[in-house]
């Protein structure tokens, strides 16, 4: 097996590395603070080309493979959670329904903006008695001669709120299946259509400076022709859309990993007591150790699902087990860094306290922990 990253992987990496220190670090920690959403750093990643990596030029995608769009959100993960989910869900749960199920009317019409950065979009999914569960969603949609005619809500939805957002993909019941299941077909809505308002969420303990939103649907008519593929494909969309997501997340556990094992060493090269530097101690080098272990097998793991994926390969076990691994791992790798920090680790003036927290939607998002090890069960057989 050949392990090594292209030329061209070589060089994006650097460069958006380059990008998340010099253009995000030195605002992260204030967005944060404030509970703001940055445009002005929205349309900077946007003219770095870090939204439709894996679009065709024809939609003004970049025409790269996953594993090149996973190393993007990889490195902007390393400097901020809060951009790398902007990222994550502007392209694998925005860009990606748009671009793998809708028909060429809407990808010409929606894709151009999305994929140059100034435009987002969401995914309209979750609802708050409808998680991972979400094939129970009740969010209804009923066709009134050519128009759907949408009532319901959603909730938790990454990008759908921002002066920028364009519309989002919605998840509607459009039905009866003759086993009693519900019909599931998305739906495109536009911001600004009568009946639709999406509200901002704050208060939040993690990615404070990415949108989350409330959606609300009150007898909110669109054109049939806004429908994504055949009716009732939507939970299998819905499916399909999860895998791609997954392996964001992954990348963004992955990510804010490698940030964390960054800082610990970092810090405990420069912080002394009782005569040497902390990292000479084998209780905190063993730690960095465990730190680096698991941060090089998340990236082997995660790397060969995308792999599988760009080869067209099966790839949804090794998604869900990379995006529960990832996840998990920047648990560890954050909790460990704290605890090399010591009290500084509590403050908010340092990075590592944010990395902290925002770990914690990785175990949740996009299926939590739970979810995957169920799913994950199942593709193995048992």
């Amino acid at each position: 097996m050949d392990y090594k990253l292209t030329m061209e992987q070589e060089m994006l990496r650097d460069a958006v590395r380059d990008f998340a220190v010099a253009e995000i670090k030195p605002v992260a920690q204030e967005l944060d603070e404030k509970e703001e959403f940055s445009c002005e750093t929205m349309k900077k990643m946007g003219e770095l080309g870090l939204f439709g990596p894996f679009v065709s030029p024809s939609y003004n995608g970049q025409g790269m493979s996953y594993l090149s769009y996973i190393i993007t959100v990889e490195e902007i993960a390393r400097i901020d959670g809060s951009h790398a989910a902007t990222v994550a869900a502007g392209n694998s749960l925005g860009i990606g329904p748009l671009y793998y199920f809708g028909n060429d009317e809407q990808k010409k019409k929606y894709l151009p903006k999305l994929c140059s950065g100034e435009a987002l979009w969401g995914f309209g999914l979750t609802e708050p008695n409808a998680g991972s569960d979400a094939g129970s969603s009740t969010t209804t949609a009923v066709l009134d001669g050519n128009e759907w005619v949408i009532n319901g809500s959603k909730i938790f939805i990454t990008n759908a709120a921002t002066d920028i957002t364009l519309g989002s993909t919605i998840l509607c019941r459009t039905g009866t299946r003759d086993d009693g299941r519900p019909e599931l077909t998305c739906i495109i809505v536009e911001n600004g259509t009568p009946g639709f308002t999406a509200k901002p969420m704050h208060g939040k303990m993690m990615w404070r400076g990415s949108n989350t939103a409330e959606l609300y649907f009150n007898d909110c008519r669109v054109p049939k022709k806004n429908q994504i593929g055949p009716m009732g494909h939507g939970f299998y969309q819905m499916m399909q859309t999860l895998d791609g997501g997954r392996l964001s997340i992954a990348a963004m556990g992955l990510g804010g990993a490698q940030g964390c094992l960054d800082m610990a060493l970092k810090y405990s090269n420069q912080r002394e007591q009782f005569g040497q530097k902390i990292c000479k101690f084998q209780a905190n080098a063993f730690k960095l150790a465990d730190m680096a272990v698991e941060v090089e097998c998340a990236r082997l793991l995660l790397y060969k699902a995308c792999w599988l994926r760009d080869n067209n390969e099966p790839f949804s076990k090794e998604a869900a087990m990379a995006k529960l691994y990832c996840s998990e791992v920047m648990g560890r790798c954050a909790n460990n860094a704290v605890q090399l920090y010591g009290g500084y680790g509590l403050m908010k003036e340092y990075d590592v306290e944010r990395f902290y927290r925002d770990h914690k939607l990785l175990e949740i998002g996009e299926g939590t922990s739970e979810v995957q090890r169920i799913v994950i069960s199942r593709l193995i057989g048992a």
